[in-house]
């Protein structure tokens, strides 16, 4: 049986899984990424799933990629790794994805939280991409996905650098959306998971898409494609049901439909 590198806890709608290699902080080795990716693409599949909480532990978040694999690496290997589309169906989870971090989120581990939709940080909270330190640099979106979070100037010193930000940088830059004390972080998550959970599935669905759309398409396209999402909405179930709620002042109740 392989060795649990990621728990699972669901409350409500809510999952939680949490990061467990604590001999290697928390490292996104190989069979570790595959099992994080298995698991989202189970509660992508989940009806009774509407969001998803990343978490790590106190001290460190995840503190980068297994560097006894990048050493190992040679250049065959390293085309032939198969990381990138573990990288890449991570990328494809549908449903909001939400990190709660707390200590060291370095390397692969910032870049696993920068591909989450919101970041909630502790104040222990440290983001950074110490690639360039080793030879080497970001290889799962750090670059990409960072300077389109924080900017030019501050993406280039950080990965330049390799020197990390503090959370209440972070907060600033526009990297994460709160800081809260350690002891919250995921109390907080969760409870923002939660509301989001209790929302319409489809229109979730769309928004986290034009959302991600935004980051990658021109501005007239994404118009475009926001209003052709907001039109198929119209026909669902979902949308009658929620404006039916409000004029009759109770809670929604979404069928995904």
């Amino acid at each position: 049986m392989d060795t649990p590198f990621i728990l699972h806890q669901q409350q409500h709608r809510v999952v939680t899984l949490t990061l467990h290699r604590p001999e290697a902080r928390n490292a996104l080795s190989t069979p570790c990424l595959e099992q994080l990716v298995a698991r989202l693409e189970q509660a992508d599949a989940d009806s009774g799933v509407g969001a998803v909480v990343i978490a790590g532990a106190a001290r460190f978040f995840a503190a980068g990629a297994d560097l006894r694999e990048l050493q190992q690496q040679d250049l065959p290997a390293a085309l032939a790794d198969r990381r990138p589309q573990l990288w890449q169906r991570l990328a494809q989870f549908s449903k909001p994805l939400l990190a709660a971090v707390n200590g060291y989120a370095l390397g692969a581990g910032c870049e696993l939280a920068l591909a989450c939709d919101i970041v909630i940080g502790g104040e222990s909270a440290r983001f950074g991409l110490p690639e360039i330190t080793l030879g080497l640099m970001p290889g799962a979106g750090g670059t990409q996905r960072l300077i389109r979070c924080v900017g030019k100037a501050r993406a280039s010193q950080m990965v330049l650098t390799g020197e990390p930000i503090d959370a209440r940088t972070a907060l600033q830059a526009g990297l994460i959306s709160e800081v809260c004390v350690d002891a919250l972080t995921l109390e907080r998550t969760q409870q923002i998971a939660d509301r989001i959970s209790r929302q319409a599935p489809l229109a979730l669905r769309a928004a986290k898409q034009a959302l991600k759309q935004a980051e990658e398409i021109g501005l007239s396209q994404g118009l475009a494609m926001e209003r052709q999402q907001f039109v198929t909405l119209a026909a669902t179930d979902d949308r009658r049901e929620g404006i039916a709620a409000f004029f009759e002042k109770r809670t929604p109740n979404y069928q995904g439909r």
